[in-house]
């Protein structure tokens, strides 16, 4: 119990992210198709996307990273993941994300479920987020049981209406007995299990699946789209990312295709896909040196990308003197005894 309790505190005290909005520099992607036969008003947009960027300071050294935290000195150099994106999705709609390995596809799921904060642009999300992904969420340390439980605290569950969920919780995953053992010691698809399970029984607004569907056997999978086709058909909203095309095609109204940082194409699965999949065939049937030139370049252009002069950048709230103090402090006794045990 008191490993789930301090597992709760550190949750709740997770610092959130803020969004801040830019004014000018938008670089405007193109815009989603509406449904046909439907009028898509502001009332049914889930997540609005308008000139999203997201940079990672890029450290030579710990001393460089440590003058970024403490003064709050930009890194020498950034590595811009996300290069503005604009697009909305809305109540109702299963949209799949894909693209080649760092396309940026979960840095964008990790900046909707406000694990990141972006570095620039404005990110408007209506509603209750949940992400499933192979583990994430779960504390190693923790028996799949108390997972269960910790987040049914963390939603303000009553025990009446925990004892309800857990049962519900249980059943879906149907991991046996190893619902009583630390969850370090599952396998990917056990993980995938309890995480999913988990997800959908909180019942939340937009759902995102990130590769979470990639691991376990096919009944659990045929069980799992079933539970997404009926959320969707309840109105709920799904964010799918998945290199598995197939799965995509089943589930998906429409698709953002992500390419190195930039929003490539986004429209109707079946017109994505097909030109997605043209793109991989070319692609493979490139040299390994064609390949290297054309994957250096275009991390090059995304090491390289500039924000407008007046486009507005997210701001950290800045570490008061008392805290940058403690953090010297704290680094200084770490090198100490780090020289200690080396010596």
């Amino acid at each position: 119990m008191a490993e789930l309790f301090m597992a709760a505190v550190k949750t709740l005290f997770k610092s959130k992210s803020a969004y801040c909005k830019t004014e000018s520099g938008v670089i405007t992607a193109t815009q989603p198709m509406k449904k046909a036969g439907t009028v898509m008003d502001e009332a049914q947009v889930k997540l609005k996307v308008q000139a999203l960027t997201k940079a990672y300071d890029l450290f030579k050294n710990k001393s460089d990273h440590l003058k970024t935290l403490v003064f709050g000195q930009r890194a020498a150099s950034q590595f811009w993941a996300l290069k503005g994106l604009s697009f909305e999705i809305y109540a109702g709609e299963a949209v799949g994300i894909v693209g080649i390995n760092g396309s940026g596809k979960s840095t964008l799921v990790n900046l909707i479920s406000a694990r990141l904060a972006p570095t620039s642009g404005q990110l408007t999300v209506s509603g209750t987020v949940a992400i499933i992904a192979i583990g994430a969420g779960l504390k190693g340390q923790l028996t799949g049981l108390e997972n269960i439980r910790l987040k049914a605290l963390m939603q303000g569950l009553t025990t009446q209406e925990i004892a309800q969920v857990q049962q519900e919780i249980i059943e879906f995953a149907d991991l046996g007995a190893f619902i009583e053992q630390p969850v370090k010691t599952y396998s990917s698809g056990m993980r995938a299990r309890l995480g999913f399970a988990i997800a959908i029984h909180q019942k939340p607004d937009i759902l995102i699946i990130d590769e979470a569907l990639s691991v376990g056997d096919q009944t659990f999978y045929n069980k799992c789209m079933q539970k997404l086709l009926a959320l969707k058909a309840a109105g709920k909203t799904i964010i799918f990312v998945s290199h598995a095309l197939n799965q995509i095609t089943q589930l998906c109204d429409r698709v953002i295709w992500l390419h190195f940082g930039d929003l490539k194409e986004i429209g109707p699965t079946k017109m994505v896909l097909q030109n997605y999949r043209a793109f991989i065939t070319m692609f493979n049937q490139w040299s390994l040196t064609k390949k290297h030139t054309y994957q250096t370049q275009a991390k090059q252009a995304q090491a390289t990308f500039e924000l407008a002069p007046t486009t507005v950048r997210t701001k950290a709230q800045p570490m008061t003197w008392p805290t940058r103090l403690l953090a010297l402090a704290l680094t200084s006794l770490l090198a100490v005894v780090g020289l200690m045990i080396c010596l």
